[in-house]
């Protein structure tokens, strides 16, 4: 079987370091299986992303020396998969709608810290340090929720993690991930998934018919990914990516979590700060051979 890859970049900012590590690893995985190197455009919030910004992808990775298949894959062109995939954890009895605003949740989350505080502790947070949902949305009666959703209420569909845990049978005690790079603890083998960290996460919002992690596993498949090469920041979803994947009946395919690229300060940089973008390092001189070395050391 032929060994594919693919960099997936958002196009709603321009790329940095951490984006030229992940691409350059990508494309160096499959030089050396002698496989397949696609690119993915993940633009299916379709409010954020912008025309110019998937030009200097294109623009800024060719500079890098990197070349990839055509056709590109744009999530934005396939509304259609995410939507069947959906309907397939609906028939399984695993979603549920959940009404609340941003503003609501974060009542709901002070309301939870202040009772935890009296408790010694606070409300359970992700991994990625955000609160698990808080909501009852889950209990709502069957008949309120679909008036609710019949008088156009915003919403999201969240995925109900004890029903999903509990679809899958005995065999969701065995849900594990093959990982050829370290986690942040270093893990590295066999790792068992933990989706119980994240609580009921968002699968999908009323304007985008799926959130990263339904989309993820939807293209990967899709794509024929079978090795995701991806920053350590995300291996703690993978738990939740092996859930989806369980569900759906979609193939696992093995991860390579790599270093991430820090700031100065220590953290992850980030397209909002324009922390060491490629665009600024070209302009100030730096060749693709300078990039090389400056993300050799996480590499």
């Amino acid at each position: 079987m032929t060994e594919t890859f693919r960099f997936a970049p958002s196009p709603n900012g321009l790329l940095h370091l951490g984006h030229a590590c992940s691409a350059l690893l990508n494309a160096a995985r499959a030089r050396k299986t002698g496989g397949r190197f696609l690119l993915r455009i993940e633009d299916i919030d379709v409010s954020r992303c912008r025309p110019a910004f998937e030009a200097a992808i294109y623009e800024d990775l060719a500079w890098l020396g990197l070349a990839w298949e055509t056709p590109v894959r744009r999530q934005s062109e396939h509304f259609s998969q995410y939507r069947a995939a959906l309907q397939t954890l609906d028939a399984l009895g695993v979603l549920y709608p959940a009404f609340e605003s941003r503003a609501e949740i974060a009542r709901l989350v002070a309301e939870r810290d202040a009772a935890a505080r009296e408790g010694a502790g606070q409300w359970s947070r992700d991994p990625d340090g955000a609160p698990l949902y808080p909501g009852v949305a889950k209990h709502m009666p069957a008949a309120e929720r679909a008036a609710r959703i019949a008088a156009g209420e915003p919403h999201v569909l969240r995925l109900d993690l004890a029903a999903a845990l509990a679809a899958l049978g005995p065999g969701a005690k065995d849900l594990a991930w093959e990982e050829r790079g370290a986690g942040p603890a270093g893990e590295t083998g066999t790792v068992a998934a933990r989706p119980e960290l994240w609580g009921d996460v968002v699968v999908a919002r009323k304007d985008v018919p799926a959130s990263y992690h339904l989309a993820v596993v939807v293209d990967d498949a899709a794509q024929g990914v079978t090795e995701v090469v991806r920053g350590r920041d995300l291996f703690a979803a993978t738990s939740i990516h092996r859930v989806l994947q369980a569900l759906l009946g979609l193939p696992a395919p093995v991860y390579r979590h790599h270093g991430l690229v820090l700031d100065a300060d220590g953290y992850k940089l980030s397209k909002s700060t324009g922390a060491t973008g490629l665009r600024a390092l070209r302009a100030a001189g730096r060749t693709p051979a300078d990039i090389r070395r400056l993300i050799e050391p996480v590499a």
